[in-house]
């Protein structure tokens, strides 16, 4: 039984899979009428409503497809336009127009967003072909079974037991990787394209630019103000000092042998506090022997009885440490400071190429990255890296928040040869005229037409006519989606070998 339990758990989200391709394909069609009715009739308000629709319906795709498939699927979507500044004189600019009130330029703002990009009219086709395409690969076995049921029903219970057995049999390993194709089409029909993760990515590196600019300014004045107020006042003061041992050396010695003795622990303090900036600015200990070593020492200086497990292959790039480091010792003061924790755990590993450091501690939880401005440093610190801060602190605790800074180990795969990619390309490739073959035969016998022409699967004999047709669609369907997911396999690589 417990063997079974995968086959069907795939088996029931394959039916899942081809329902919500049945519930696109009305979105889709929704979407087609609302496009016709702005157009053609002019009826523009029922366009952003018939596009919200079909973003939810795409969105719960992309949910299922990640949870089901294991494959994350990104939103290709732009980002939404601000809301509309009024001017200094109270009214709202629109082009070469004025308005008094931003419910126009507002509605303007987000027509020219959904229908200016790409990702609106990727998401139609989609919802419209998805159920010629991954409809029918997930749901191939439970249209065996129902084609099996129906010849059992019309007199021909050994050619139905025959396509039931089938289904049955072949469910075992079909329904697992149909649930895994859905999910390389969908990530590649559903996902954003080169173009739109590259503006994303340079949206969000030019806001985590400005944004790590201004932290750069704040600490150095932090730095100034520290010098001013610590050292350099105690380095002025032991000048003073010692200029007046030198007045009394020759009359009071005693005296200006004290004098020196205090000069000589002002200076002990200020190296002090010297090196505690310098540690605060770059700590020895990170750059000598790495962070694993670096957050052990961090550790050990923390009020809280902190456990440290660290399983690194190899140091990343001093940056990164850096930033990780800082964000540790931030995460545990916060702990420390304002979750009234008394234990916590640190783990420095690794998630592929990505760095990964989760902290938890036992405080009373309740932290906020929206009102916490040590956590929004945090996420600023890492944002200049592409990295992220994820916080779980319900109230009552414990909190737990994760660190990733990817590509902070190894590189990416070489990008593939090009005889290798011409090869699967091809594989790919030759048999997407199956396709078509079964789509068209498939229209031509339920509208009952008598022309065959050179519709192959129209020639074999009657009971096999429909497991050929669906066969051949499924076959050009998938291998299509393979050669397309290899196209993007290809480029991806390709792109992280030159990064």
């Amino acid at each position: 039984m417990t063997s079974a339990r995968p086959t069907f758990t795939a088996l029931a989200r394959s039916a899942a899979l081809a329902g919500l391709a049945l519930l696109g394909l009305a979105a889709g069609l929704v979407m087609l009428a609302a496009v016709l009715l702005t157009f053609l009739v002019g009826l523009v308000p029922v366009f952003p409503s018939a596009v919200r629709l079909a973003r939810a319906v795409t969105r719960l795709q992309r949910g299922l497809t990640a949870r089901w498939s294991g494959i994350p699927v990104d939103e290709p979507y732009r980002p939404a336009p601000p809301p509309p500044v009024p001017q200094s004189d109270g009214w709202y600019r629109d082009g070469r127009t004025l308005y008094k009130r931003p419910t126009i330029p507002a509605f303007n703002q987000r027509w020219n967003w959904m229908t200016k990009d790409p990702a609106t009219w990727r998401d139609l086709a989609y919802l419209l072909a998805a159920p010629l395409t991954n409809g029918l690969v997930v749901a191939a076995p439970l249209l065996a079974t129902a084609y099996g049921v129906a010849w059992a029903a019309g007199g021909t219970p050994v050619m139905g037991a025959v396509w039931i057995l089938l289904a049955v049999i072949g469910v075992r390993w079909y329904a697992p990787w149909a649930v895994r194709l859905h999910g390389q089409v969908a990530a590649v029909l559903l996902g954003p394209t080169e173009k739109a993760r590259l503006a994303r990515r340079v949206s969000r590196l030019d806001a985590a630019r400005t944004e790590a600019v201004d932290s750069q300014a704040a600490e150095l004045r932090r730095i100034e103000r520290d010098l001013h107020d610590g050292a350099q006042a105690r380095l002025v003061a032991i000048g003073m000092t010692i200029g007046a041992a030198e007045q009394l050396l020759e009359n009071d010695p005693q005296a200006a042998r004290a004098l020196l003795g205090k000069a000589r622990e002002a200076s002990a303090t200020a190296l002090q506090e010297i090196r505690r900036l310098v540690r605060g600015i770059h700590p020895p200990v990170l750059a000598e022997r790495g962070l694993g070593d670096a957050v052990r020492a961090l550790a050990l200086d923390s009020p809280l009885r902190t456990h440290v497990t660290v399983d690194l292959p190899e140091r990343a790039t001093a940056p990164l440490e850096s930033a990780a480091y800082f964000a540790v010792s931030e995460l545990l003061a916060n702990a420390a400071r304002h979750g009234d924790a008394t234990e916590a755990w640190v783990d420095v590993s690794t998630q592929g190429p990505a760095l990964r450091v989760t902290v938890t501690d036992d405080g009373h939880g309740g932290a906020d990255p929206e009102q916490g401005t040590g956590l929004r440093g945090i996420e600023r610190r890492l944002g200049a890296f592409d990295g992220v801060l994820a916080v779980n602190s319900p109230v009552g605790g414990p909190t737990t928040a994760v660190i990733e800074l990817p590509r902070a180990f190894g590189v990416r795969p070489a990008p593939m040869t090009p005889w290798r990619y011409f090869g699967r390309l091809c594989w790919g490739l030759w048999p997407i005229a199956l396709f078509p073959q079964g789509l068209v035969a498939m229209v031509l016998k339920l509208v009952g037409s008598p022309v065959k022409s050179w519709f192959l699967g129209l020639y074999v004999p009657g009971p096999f006519q429909w497991p050929v047709i669906v066969g051949m669609m499924l076959l050009g369907g998938g291998l299509l989606a393979v050669a397309l997911a290899t196209t993007v396999r290809t480029r991806e690589a390709e792109g992280g070998a030159c990064g």
